[in-house]
């Protein structure tokens, strides 16, 4: 079901947006993570980032912080939202 979706790339940009993410403790300090996901969506200005990660990505006391930072970085912010968020269910 995957096969033929296109890969987004990760380019030098994403690579610093991850660290002003990290070092505005917006995000864990794990360059792989929950940073770089975030990253990728915003700069690729994806609609939406779904996860169950409800601790760094899908939480509602963060995503005013998340706004602020892709604001100062003229990034766009997707929603970010769980499965069951997004379905409604």
């Amino acid at each position: 079901m995957l096969a033929n979706l296109p890969l987004l790339d990760i380019t030098w940009e994403i690579e610093e947006i991850v660290e002003v993410y990290i070092s505005n403790y917006l995000m864990p300090k794990d360059e792989l993570g929950d940073a770089l996901h975030l990253a990728i969506a915003s700069f690729h200005k994806m609609d939406f980032l779904l996860t169950w990660n409800r601790k760094h990505l899908a939480n509602a006391n963060k995503r005013d912080h998340v706004r602020r930072i892709n604001e100062r970085l003229k990034l766009f912010t997707p929603e970010l939202v769980t499965p069951l968020e997004l379905t409604g269910v």
